[in-house]
């Protein structure tokens, strides 16, 4: 019996695929408890056009990435912090202070957990980090920091 998955189930598959279970599974547990639709004909061709819509979407988005990657790669953005004396910070330069300068500087939309840094920043100076702009393509660049 196919059944199309309308959560998560363990071991069977994740929401949205379709899979091939026994008839007194699929009937008697995923159906009767919500977690799966039968894959009847009509439900099958939304399926493989939600399928094909998701692909599509897939694609710009990765398209996207790789033009936004283009853009920004290899630029340096720059962030003010406090300093003391030898130019050490007060504080540490965050991950969210980061995406803050580069949506101001390069006009990119970052999420903090997508900005990778290899050391915590707690000098002034230049720091290479990286943003995941999507699964597999990230951006490289340069954070200057500067006492101010």
């Amino acid at each position: 019996m196919k059944v199309i998955l309308t959560q998560d189930v363990n071991k069977v598959g994740t929401k949205g695929d379709l899979v091939e279970v026994s008839d007194g599974y699929g009937r008697n547990f995923l159906i009767k408890k919500g977690f799966a639709l039968e894959g009847t004909g009509g439900r099958l061709r939304e399926w493989e056009e939600n399928q094909k819509a998701m692909k599509n979407r897939e694609t710009k988005m990765e398209k996207a990435a790789v033009d936004t990657k283009k853009k920004i790669g290899g630029k340096r953005v720059t962030v003010l912090m406090n300093a003391g004396e030898e130019g050490r910070l007060f504080g540490s330069v965050t991950s969210s202070q980061i995406a803050e300068a580069v949506k101001a500087q390069l006009g990119v939309e970052a999420e903090k957990h997508n900005i990778k840094l290899e050391e915590a920043v707690k000098h002034v100076g230049m720091y290479p980090f990286k943003i995941r702009l999507h699964t597999g393509i990230e951006a490289e660049l340069t954070l200057e920091v500067k006492a101010g």
